[in-house]
């Protein structure tokens, strides 16, 4: 019975659905249905790989264009958060999450892409497998990221998100809000407009998402007069699971196991993790992103096929 209603709703996609993977210069771009989904930015210049714009199945552009692209009435905030990402601002003293070179930040890693393993398009998903380096300020390498993306046609649209992370020397990611995984959304749906964030246990707003633990959170609102969202799942067997969640009002949301000070206040509490030497640890993520709006049972449900 594992994810049978999620093969079925794949196994009834339209005749036509297809996933077309096609590597270009530093990037990977992502169609479905023949119509452009996103692409995926292995080299960029914000020292960080990340995946933009994202679409629903309508075309509806969900991620903010700063700093990658200028369009008018955007906020121009925070240019370190690039559409969809896994970076984190505290590994070893490292800050792999504000990495813009504009931000001249000395303690700003890299993380450097090596190698595309896999680009690989069919009718009903298609995949990007590739490794990454990290490194510190002084250009040494940490840790080694596999990361691998999975694209599913259909309505609504799901990106599967899995990152290996492997430790080149002991590794500690500390205790900080700035992090890991996570979504910069276009400026209509920050709160102050018309987003709407609610959460697994059905807490909505900032004030009462923030610094909690949740299995998921969706962030939804209108974009150009049309209701559109996005969902961030915390797979089960992540580590720290139900995950915390650096969500804002003004369209970050970000799923994050490490900032527990941070989020409770709390200063007799750590919730630093360490990756010794050679060891390694794996995160997995799914987003969903959809038109129109989905009830918390709809959500749900999704959420206990992908735990499955």
């Amino acid at each position: 019975m594992k994810q049978l209603l999620f093969l079925i709703a794949l196994a009834a996609l339209p005749a036509g659905a297809q996933v077309k993977i096609t590597p270009d210069a530093g990037r990977v771009a992502i169609r479905i249905d023949g119509k452009p989904f996103a692409d995926f930015f292995l080299a960029p210049g914000g020292n960080k790989p990340y995946v933009y714009p994202l679409r629903t199945p309508a075309g509806v552009v969900v991620t903010r264009h700063f700093p990658m692209e200028s369009f008018p009435g955007e906020t121009h905030d925070h240019p370190h958060h690039r559409g969809m990402f896994f970076a984190h601002g505290d590994v070893n003293g490292v800050n792999f999450w504000a990495t813009e070179p504009s931000a001249k930040s000395p303690h700003a890693g890299r993380m450097i892409f090596r190698k595309l393993l896999e680009a690989k398009g069919g009718p009903k998903s298609g995949t990007i497998k590739a490794i990454f380096d990290g490194l510190d300020p002084q250009g040494k390498a940490m840790m080694t990221e596999t990361r691998t993306l999975t694209f599913f046609a259909g309505d609504p649209r799901i990106v599967d998100f899995e990152v290996r992370i492997e430790a080149l020397r002991p590794l500690k990611f500390g205790d900080t809000k700035e992090g890991t995984f996570g979504i910069r959304l276009a400026t209509p749906l920050s709160e102050d407009k018309s987003g709407k964030m609610v959460n697994a246990e059905g807490a909505e707003t900032e004030k009462n998402v923030w610094g909690k633990r949740s299995d998921w959170v969706d962030y939804s609102g209108l974009v150009n007069g049309k209701t559109v969202g996005v969902i961030i799942m915390d797979h089960p067997s992540n580590p720290r699971h139900p995950t915390y969640w650096h969500a804002r009002g003004y369209g970050l949301f970000a799923a994050n196991p490490f900032g527990v000070r941070d989020f409770t206040e709390d200063k007799t509490r750590d919730g630093s993790m360490t990756i010794d030497a050679g060891q390694s640890a794996t995160f997995r993520y799914r987003v969903v992103i959809h038109d129109g709006a989905l009830d918390h049972a709809r959500i749900a449900e999704l959420y206990r096929q992908y735990g499955q």
